[in-house]
């Protein structure tokens, strides 16, 4: 039995009171849990001795906006909650690797911080609250750490505007940092197909 087979073997221990779909792409294993049942199901893939998926290496959060509404993507068409955490785990006892995801709505950004089973995960979950708006139940010190305290929105949102909500300087008189309404035009970039004319000249 190949490595990938025996690591798909062995999330059958994880355990029948975790609902969970396990799929293999490429060489990876990746499984995806309901979000009232995602710490437990970590949980557990971090103490059985036949798993033991000691180091969470990352955790992300995705922002599924708009994707599969192009016909020309692979899984054009694919439905579901707009947002997702992934976590990343690796089993050094086992050399295994294992891709964990949980969908979120948008109206329900809230999921159990795993600080209590992989202390790492504080940047991690910080990082994810900040750029994605995600909330993570349990995390001690929940704040912004890429951005400013002021800052408004979550950047690594799809709908999140290239120019910002807002802009700042350092005001003389107040002797401050002041927040303030973007003062750039918005820009729609259009790509043009430039064309050699049968006169030579260019038309656009």
């Amino acid at each position: 039995m190949g490595s990938t087979q025996h690591l798909i073997s062995r999330l059958s221990t994880v355990g029948s009171g975790v609902n969970m779909s396990v799929t293999e792409a490429h060489g990876e294993v990746s499984i995806e849990v309901e979000c009232s049942q995602l710490h437990r199901c970590l949980q557990l893939l971090h103490d059985q001795p036949d798993l033991c998926f000691e180091q969470l290496i990352d955790l992300c959060g995705v922002d599924y906006l708009d994707y599969g509404k192009d016909s020309t993507q692979a899984n054009a068409g694919c439905t579901g909650p707009r947002f997702a955490v992934v976590y990343h785990l690796l089993s050094v006892t086992h050399n295994h690797r294992l891709r964990v995801v949980v969908r979120l709505e948008e109206e329900s950004l809230m999921v159990d911080s795993v600080i209590d089973i992989w202390p790492v995960a504080d940047w991690f979950e910080r990082e994810a609250f900040d750029l994605f708006g995600i909330i993570f139940i349990g995390h001690p010190d929940l704040r912004r750490l890429l951005t400013d305290y002021g800052f408004v929105g979550h950047p690594f949102r799809k709908d999140f505007p290239l120019s910002g909500h807002v802009e700042m300087r350092y005001d003389e008189e107040k002797g401050r940092v002041v927040y303030e309404p973007v003062s750039i035009e918005p820009r729609v970039t259009v790509p043009r197909v430039i064309r050699e004319g049968g006169s030579g000249e260019r038309n656009s």
